[in-house]
């Protein structure tokens, strides 16, 4: 098995993201223009580097983000298993004080061990782990070494907390923006190091 680099990011800027408004893995919005320029500033930056393979999401925004690396004729593959989290009822809804409360006690209880925890008709990190597992062995096993992956906020703490082995619990250290870059090597059959993290460097000018 061929040893990876992946260059992992999350997907540029919605308007959903602008006001604030929970998207999750049932709101397939489309990028807007700042997520346009946000993507167009990550190909410029990138764009030397020669991809074997690309995934991203079932979801239009992550393709919509790394469009321009696809258009060089680069292997693509949609993986539905690196989906966001569903955030079940709640999803469209925005962001209240209220809901912020809500928000805030959920993450209390993942973070106090209580990963199968959900909010109302959606996923519990230890069920997006589950596929993401799925996702991850895709990844490794498919073509290709150097590799981009596009995705979505928490499903890249869960992403990268089990790559990393870290305890769910632990997931929030991976802090993220959109369009930042995280890019992992692999060192060995199951090791893994980070090269960089949530890296913005490419987005100074906008």
């Amino acid at each position: 098995m061929l040893r990876k680099k992946i260059y992992l990011v999350r997907h540029g800027q919605t308007d959903f993201n602008l006001r604030g408004v929970v998207q999750g893995s049932g709101i397939d919005a489309p990028i807007n223009e700042k997520g346009k320029a946000q993507a167009k500033a990550f190909f410029e930056a990138y764009k030397h580097i020669k991809f074997d393979q690309i995934y991203h999401t079932a979801l239009i925004r992550t393709k919509q983000s790394i469009e321009d690396f696809i258009a060089k004729g680069t292997p693509t593959e949609a993986l539905p298993e690196l989906n966001e989290i569903s955030w079940g009822e709640y999803e469209g809804t925005p962001m209240t004080p209220q809901e912020n409360e809500y928000y805030k006690h959920m993450l209390h209880q993942w973070q106090m061990g209580n990963l199968d925890y959900a909010i109302a008709g959606g996923e519990s990190p230890n069920q997006v782990a589950i596929r993401m597992r799925r996702g991850i062995e895709k990844i490794l096993k498919g073509p290709g070494e150097t590799i981009l992956v596009c995705m979505h906020g928490r499903a890249m703490r869960i992403f990268l907390s089990i790559i990393f082995k870290y305890d769910l619990r632990y997931m929030d250290q991976f802090e993220h923006s959109n369009l930042c870059l995280y890019l992992i090597e692999q060192v060995g059959d199951e090791t893994f190091v980070l090269r960089k993290g949530n890296d913005r460097a490419h987005l100074k000018g906008l």
